[in-house]
């Protein structure tokens, strides 16, 4: 039997490029190529008819059509085309969906407009429970590259997650713990090389089983140097002084990641038990505009009471991320097919994340988060032609922050949330009804407790008025309660008066170089959504569009005060209604299917406008897009052409520099080879292939660091 060998590095106990290098070598030489126009019709029929993917992300087991939740689905073909190095680079392009960067490690997924602590990053169900939500320079804890699949709930999916999904869910799925029976020994191998960043990936997964014990191993390593990108990394239009910027790259964007997980499950009749762990590591630079004002040459306003805290640290030396995380998952499922009860699922996972901060080598905060999420599903049968699922989800977070700049106090959440989800059928109609039910406790050290109850409910229509024709309509009203951060960012360092802040202290944020204020009395966050949306399936071609709009009360943001204390912006957490209103749109159709091969189109694009009830823009907007894309198979070679215009964005939010309209051309190709045992792939694409300077309006660190310039990625991946 052949399998990946590798052997580890130095200071990389699991593997390395080079010993994953070799182990593809290995099994490249245990396999017999096959005459390659045998695989083109297997390979064909096997695009041309993928598996429709069943919902995990909503507990009742549904395909995207039999529900009126905005879903979107990233799987197959699909996602090994725009699988980028974080959640949010590969999930970008998707209508409605967008980046919020910070360097090429860093990219949080921003849905509709909405990031940070209103979308709900998930693994395989449950919270990625790291620290991305309490600072724009945090990386997610996922990784797309090892997904099966990731699903996104656009809008508010508070009743299935609760309040932390106001904005939207993003569900990250592997197999780490396997639900089915194994047949043999089945993995793959696949390494990929980027000319923007000089980087490596290679990812390994290897699985198998019986009818009673499946088991699963994967893991990943990438190494990656400074970005390329056309021209200065600083602003010259925003930022007076670039003296410091480099030119053709992006100083300290490098970094390293490696991670490896195993998992085990027990099979039996109509369910399984299973338990996971995984490891991960990665340490990336923070961009040097994210800690540095070239320009900075005027006073500070507000009265001074004290030192700035770590205001002086920036100026000292790059700025690293070292972060570390360690999760166990334990999952079990039961499907007794009853008259009552159809299915019962549990999952519990337990997280221990961790990062420092260096400054120069020098470790000067870190930053601790230790989290416990449990969830158990009951899953009916009919009752009155009813089908449903009633749900219990609780979750502890202890949080701390450590060092020089430790801006938020050490705190713990305890959350509860009960909800229950209901579909009925009637003819062409589907009926969506669900509640749920939240309690939020946060205590945090010096500072009163402080509790939230919050009520979240939806109703939703699908009518499938004509065949392959569905109109629906969803209606929601939710509540967020406000999170630590938001709270408690240097609480007691700045107080209001007299016109002025009147500073004690206060802890600069090194890494985005700002002073985060927080409010201790904010109020629980609350909207009011409409979804209406139109779909046509008529095999092949397909088409959906839909308009939302979101009206928030007490909306809590992230203010540019326009006061700076010893040359460092001052940002406060504040409150004010809102209103959010937008787009989405996609249509695909055959263009050709002849001897030349198959030939599909795809239109797409999305906007949204999001306004303050004084009349300021919402902070960090996305811009309007409208992209088109061909696709094109010839046996076992696909290809893809794709082209989108991003229009530019002059309603950025107060403080904020507007972006330029960007066009932005991705090319890509795929070969299929069939091997004996399995298939290897051959793929090679292109990024921004006109190299345009793209300063996304969604990041905090625009003005000094723009998106990568041209990019070619090749790689190989071999399956068996």
């Amino acid at each position: 039997m052949c399998s990946p060998v590798w052997g580890g590095a130095a200071g990389h106990p699991f593997f390395s490029p080079r010993s994953l290098t070799t182990a593809v070598r290995l099994l490249a030489g245990c396999v017999v190529f096959t005459n390659a126009s045998a695989v083109s019709a297997d390979t064909s029929e096997l695009h041309a008819h993928p598996m429709e993917h069943v919902l995990v992300t909503v507990p009742i087991h549904k395909k995207s059509a039999e529900t009126a939740l905005p879903v979107s689905v990233l799987a197959g073909d699909a996602l090994q085309q725009t699988v980028g190095q974080s959640i949010g680079a590969t999930l970008a392009q998707q209508p409605g969906l967008h980046s919020a960067s910070f360097g090429p490690a860093v990219g949080q997924p921003v849905i509709r407009g909405h990031a940070g602590p209103r979308v709900r990053i998930l693994q395989n169900g449950l919270s990625s429970a790291d620290a991305a939500a309490t600072s724009a320079d945090h990386a997610v804890a996922v990784e797309p590259l090892l997904a099966d699949a990731i699903e996104v709930v656009r809008g508010p999916a508070t009743l299935l997650y609760g309040g932390g999904a106001i904005g939207g869910v993003v569900n990250v799925l592997d197999n780490r713990i396997p639900r089915l029976p194994g047949e043999g020994l089945s993995g793959a191998v696949e390494y990929r090389h980027d000319s923007a960043t000089s980087g490596d990936s290679g990812v390994f997964r290897l699985e198998g089983g019986n009818d009673q014990v499946a088991f699963h191993l994967s893991g990943l390593y990438r190494d990656w140097n400074d970005v390329k990108i056309p021209g200065l990394a600083f602003d010259r239009d925003v930022i007076a002084n670039t003296d410091a910027s480099s030119h053709g790259y992006i100083a300290n964007s490098g970094g390293r990641q490696r991670s490896v997980t195993a998992g085990l499950s027990w099979l039996f009749d109509s369910g399984h038990i299973g338990f996971a762990v995984s490891d991960s590591e990665m340490r990336y630079g923070i961009p040097r505009g994210g800690h540095a004002h070239p320009d900075d040459d005027h006073d500070h306003h507000g009265h001074d009471h004290g030192d700035a805290a770590g205001h002086e640290h920036a100026t000292h030396g790059d700025i690293a991320i070292d972060m570390s995380q360690r999760r166990y998952d334990l999952s079990a499922e039961w499907h007794p097919h009853g008259a009552l009860l159809d299915g019962i699922r549990a999952r519990l996972a337990y997280t221990d994340y961790e990062h420092s901060e260096l400054e120069a080598g020098r470790v000067a905060t870190t930053f601790l988060n230790e989290t416990w999420e449990g969830r158990l599903e009951l899953i009916h049968g009919e009752l009155a032609g009813w089908h449903g699922v009633v749900g219990l989800q609780l979750q502890q977070t202890d949080f701390e922050a450590v060092g020089d700049e430790a801006f938020i106090p050490p705190s713990r959440r305890r959350a509860l949330g009960l909800f229950v989800l209901e579909d009925f059928h009637a003819g062409a109609w589907l009926y969506e009804l669900g509640l749920r039910v939240d309690h939020d406790r946060i205590e945090a050290d010096g500072q009163r407790d402080r509790s939230f109850t919050s009520l979240s409910a939806s109703a939703a229509a699908l009518w499938e008025w004509r065949p392959g024709w569905q109109l629906g309509l969803s209606l929601a009203a939710a509540e967020r309660a406000p999170v630590v951060e938001e709270m408690f960012s240097n609480v007691g360092r700045a107080d209001w008066h007299d016109d002025h802040y009147h500073f004690h202290a206060p802890v600069t944020h090194a890494a985005t170089q700002v002073i985060e204020l927080g409010s201790a009395d904010l109020d629980q966050e609350q909207s009011r959504n409409l979804d209406l949306s139109l779909r046509y399936d008529g095999g092949d071609s397909s088409a959906e569009i839909t308009l939302f709009y979101n009206d928030f009360r007490d909306y809590i943001y992230l203010a540019d005060t326009g006061f700076r204390f010893h040359g460092v912006d001052v940002f406060a957490h504040a409150q004010q209604d809102a209103a959010f209103y937008g787009v989405e749109a996609e249509w695909q159709l055959p263009l050709a299917h002849g001897g030349a091969g198959a030939f599909d189109l795809t239109l797409y694009g999305d906007a949204v406008h999001g306004e303050l009830d004084n009349g300021d823009a919402v902070p960090r907007l996305p811009p309007y897009r409208l992209g088109g894309r061909i696709d094109w198979e010839y046996g076992a070679l696909r290809g893809y052409l794709d082209l989108l215009h991003a229009g530019k964005q002059t309603r950025a939010g107060r403080g904020e520099p507007d972006t330029d309209s960007y066009h932005r051309l991705d090319i890509g190709f795929s070969y299929d080879v069939a091997m004996a045992p399995g298939m290897a792939t051959l793929f090679v694409r292109g990024t921004n292939l006109t190299n345009e300077e793209i300063r996304a309006s969604t990041s905090f660190l625009r003005a000094y660091a723009p998106e990568p310039g041209r990019s070619i990625e090749a790689g190989v991946r071999l399956q068996f």
